[in-house]
């Protein structure tokens, strides 16, 4: 009996203390706003990834991007920053110390001019606002994050989109009228849209609502935002790329290859002219490819490399009326790696992006060269 109570001790004290390393690791935030990129070691007790590994900065090299910094020093992927209805812009990103495990939820972020930028908080969480995005997923193992989440300026209000791993996205709408929110489920019914990831919105200058999502799906919203107002379309590409190296490893010369992108999709429109980008790997680049139409359903064509090592990102208009696209590092020939920058960008005599060989001083670091 003895010896049975022992080993019952020993067992309770070893779950014991599994449960107490559970309510540490449960209680963990995430980053906040405050990441470690950009740090030679991570600081202690920390978890934050070490992901300025094997940078090489190639691309910068060889005068495809300039020599751009990142506009906050903070682990962020899939930035994206929007000029609000108020006159400020806003960003918004994957943010957390792994999101490939766990997250805390939207955090944003403001700023008057692009340069300096000032931390909102977390405008949506899982703890505080989540109805079926609570459930924790299977994704290689058990996971509760949402990536890309974008704020638009839709309709005179704010929406976020937002994706939950391994697929299913959601659309959150500002009970206030206001970037921080508070944000409840857009959808009726508290729904979601099933499979993919990478949703945007898009307003056309009629007033009409798109939702665009992957690699270039693209579907019509209901006037109230509630759902979708039609089975969703893939729009053609005119005389794709074929050649593997411009696509992910995984191309299919029947099927991926005819693509823009396999994901990180988003549209604008300019000069009356629809561009549909989407992120894929291109000679080894995570950039942000694009092609151009004059009908929101394409067919499209011209598809180019628009930035290079831009990745799934969106591109704004600023209040002068200048382009830029965001921009995070998603490759080892990037500057950096999962930070939030910007590079403006212009359009050629064919309408094609590119990026612009004169940049603003704030976006670049000191002492870099023009592009050529």
């Amino acid at each position: 009996m003895k010896k049975t109570g022992i080993i019952l001790t020993a067992i309770l004290g070893l779950w014991l203390k599994a449960q107490a390393q559970t309510q540490v690791t449960s209680a963990r935030t995430t980053n906040l706003g405050i990441s470690g990129p950009g740090l030679k070691e991570n600081p202690p007790g920390k978890n934050f990834l070490k992901v300025n590994e094997k940078v090489t900065g190639s691309a910068v090299k060889a005068g495809l991007v300039p020599n751009i910094k990142p506009i906050i020093e903070a682990q962020i992927r899939d930035a994206v920053v929007i000029l609000g209805g108020d006159g400020n812009y806003y960003l918004t990103g994957s943010t957390g110390d792994d999101i490939w495990d766990h997250n805390d939820g939207v955090e944003l972020w403001k700023s008057k001019d692009l340069k300096r930028w000032d931390y909102m908080g977390l405008v949506w969480s899982f703890d505080k606002d989540a109805t079926w995005q609570k459930e924790w997923r299977f994704h290689k193992k058990r996971v509760r994050a949402l990536w890309a989440p974008e704020l638009r300026y839709i309709k005179g209000n704010y929406y976020i989109t937002l994706s939950m791993p391994p697929g299913d996205r959601g659309i959150l709408k500002s009970v206030s009228g206001k970037p921080e929110g508070p944000y409840v489920n857009a959808l009726a019914n508290d729904a979601r849209l099933l499979g993919d990831i990478d949703a945007t919105l898009f307003e056309d200058t009629d007033g009409v609502v798109y939702l665009v999502w992957g690699g270039g799906w693209i579907a019509r919203m209901k006037d109230d935002m509630s759902g979708l107002a039609e089975e969703p379309k893939k729009p053609v590409l005119i005389n794709p790329d074929l050649n593997p190296k411009n696509h992910a490893s995984n191309c299919s010369l029947r099927r991926d290859c005819q693509d823009i992108g396999h994901e990180g999709a988003f549209l604008f429109k300019k000069d009356g002219k629809y561009y549909l980008t989407a992120a894929d790997s291109y000679q080894g680049r995570y950039s942000s490819m694009a092609a151009v139409s004059d009908n929101i359903y394409g067919p499209y064509q011209n598809r180019h490399e628009a930035v290079p090592c831009g990745g799934g990102t969106n591109y704004f208009k600023d209040k002068s009326g200048n382009w830029y696209s965001c921009f995070f590092g998603n490759d080892n020939q990037a500057p950096w790696r999962e930070k939030p920058g910007i590079v403006k960008v212009e359009f050629d005599k064919q309408g094609l992006i590119k990026v612009a060989s004169k940049q603003p001083d704030f976006v670049l670091k000191k002492g870099a060269k023009k592009l050529k």
